[in-house]
This record gives structure tokens, C-alpha cells and sequence, in this order.
């Protein structure tokens, strides 16, 4: 399951590329809820993440009729256009000299496509690098789910986004962050913000660190007074490349901020103070 992403409509990196491949239309979208989806099951037997989605997709799938497959039988029915695909695929991004490979889900249209990476794509979320373990994101799946869905609605409603810089739009959304606690994992912070008094300094919101099982008790209860970082990192890998940071509502889904930076010396693999100082703006 490999993709090279030629464009993403949630332009997570404004790539040049992104201008000039083919987008998704608004008739795409609309024939979306005449499919069923079917949500493609990872090879091994033994992933946390086919448990998960199976459990999320039954708990919270409302959009269209769905069924789990195999990816051999994804392969067999990808051109079809009576389906739609939540699928798992390894992402290179084009002229990326990093040659960081990424773990994405995509909600993409069955068609005349010759290969995954020609398929329609309607909306696509990075997980993390490839090869980090499936723990440091199957927590947050929840609300990742609730966001693919949430898009798909928004751009039905307001198709002229299509054609406008989609991460621009969902920074909008900052400014709803006031009176909701970010929930955050201490790790995940620069060394210059990894504590309340030096945060307090450049974002005067509430801020509450927690851990992993607090994130997916919020995700799972819906609460609508938090919301919480998604972070997506090289960690351990070799390939120092992007670092996407995406504060997402664990009770409705909704991006509240996104943000990328390549890691560097002063640039580390966590959510900085800078991206701080800009929710608080």
C-alpha cells in the first residue's frame, strides 16, 4: 500500500505539486454518499490498528454503508466507483530529498485508477512515520475518523474551499480554542514549554498535562471542553523531515490549529513555543 502524494485536499504541506495536480471536484464529494465504504484491513493478523478500526468504524461511522476487506480485495475492487476506501498507505511526498516515508489514512473513490496513488483522494491524515509503533496514534483514532467525516461534510456544504488552501480555512478555527483545556502530553513539548510556568508566558489558555488513556477516555466520552495535540514526528527514525502538529477537538473532530516545521537543531521534534505564542494570537 504505497502512494506517492501527488495532492492532499487537506493541504497539510502546500506543496508546489499541490497546484498543479488534479483536485477532487464538489460532484466527487456528493457521489460519495452513493457508495459504500469499505474500510481495507491491514495485513497482519495481529495489528492493533484492524481491532481499533473495527471497533471505531461500528461505534461511529454515519456517512455511508460500510464493510471491512482484505487489501487483496481491495485491489480487486478499487475500480469500481459503487465503493469508497479508508485505507492505510505509505506516503513519500514528490521532490522530497528527506525521503521520509509517512503513514497516512485516506478516504479515497473507487475508479478508473491504474494504481493507489491515482485513485480519487477525498481526504488524507497522517498517522505517523512510517515504522513508529501503531500505539503512538491508535489512541487518537477516534477523533481522526471524526475529522475524515467532518470533512467530507464541510466541503459538500462549501465546495468552493476545494479550490482554496484548505489549512488556512481550519487555522480559522483557532480562535474556538478560548475556554477549552488542551490536554497535552508532557514529551511532546519543546524543552522551553515543557512545563506550565513556561507556557503561561506566551498563552495564558488552560492547559492540562495528561496521559495517553485521559486522551482516549475524552475522545470516547465526546467532551467538548477538550482539545488535544496530534503530533506527528520522525522520533525515532532516521529521516529528520516534518514535524505536523494539529490540535483536534476530541468531542467534535474539528481541526483548531495546524502547523508543520522541518526538524532542525532549534526546530525539535515536538509542538514549540511559537506554535503557543500563535493560538494565543
Amino acid at each position: 500500500m504505497y502512494k506517492t502524494i501527488l495532492s492532499i485536499l487537506v493541504s497539510f504541506l502546500c506543496l508546489q505539486s499541490y497546484a498543479q495536480a488534479q483536485l477532487p471536484s464538489a460532484a466527487d464529494y456528493k457521489q460519495f454518499y452513493n457508495t459504500k465504504t469499505l474500510v481495507v484491513i491491514e495485513g497482519s493478523p495481529l495489528s492493533g490498528y484492524n481491532f481499533k478500526i473495527k471497533e471505531l468504524i461500528k461505534k461511529n461511522w454515519h456517512l455511508t454503508d460500510y464493510a471491512f476487506i482484505s487489501y487483496d480485495e481491495f485491489k480487486k475492487k478499487k475500480s469500481d466507483p459503487n465503493y469508497s476506501f479508508l485505507i492505510t498507505s505509505t506516503v513519500t511526498f514528490n521532490k522530497d530529498k528527506t525521503n521520509a516515508r509517512y503513514h497516512f489514512l485516506s478516504l479515497l473513490l473507487g475508479g478508473p485508477a491504474k494504481d493507489l496513488a491515482s485513485m480519487t483522494d477525498l481526504c488524507s491524515i497522517p498517522l505517523s512515520y512510517l515504522n513508529i509503533d501503531e500505539d503512538r496514534y491508535l489512541y487518537k483514532m477516534g477523533s481522526l475518523i471524526h475529522f475524515v467525516q467532518n470533512h467530507v461534510g464541510l466541503v459538500v456544504q462549501h465546495p468552493e474551499i476545494i479550490s482554496k488552501n484548505v489549512l488556512k480555512y481550519y487555522n480559522k478555527n483557532n480562535v474556538k480554542i478560548k475556554g477549552k483545556t488542551l490536554y497535552l502530553l508532557q514529551e511532546e513539548l519543546q524543552k522551553n514549554a515543557n512545563s506550565i510556568a513556561k507556557i503561561r508566558k506566551v498563552y495564558p489558555g488552560k492547559v492540562k498535562f495528561v496521559s495517553e488513556d485521559e486522551i482516549e477516555e475524552a475522545i470516547a466520552s465526546k467532551n467538548k471542553d477538550v482539545v488535544f495535540l496530534h503530533k506527528v514526528g520522525p522520533e525515532q527514525t532516521k529521516h529528520k523531515a516534518r514535524c505536523f502538529k494539529v490540535l483536534i477537538g476530541a468531542g467534535d473532530g474539528k481541526f483548531y490549529y495546524f502547523d508543520y516545521h522541518m526538524v532542525k537543531k532549534k526546530q525539535t521534534d515536538h509542538f514549540l513555543l511559537s506554535d503557543f505564542r500563535r493560538i494565543a494570537n
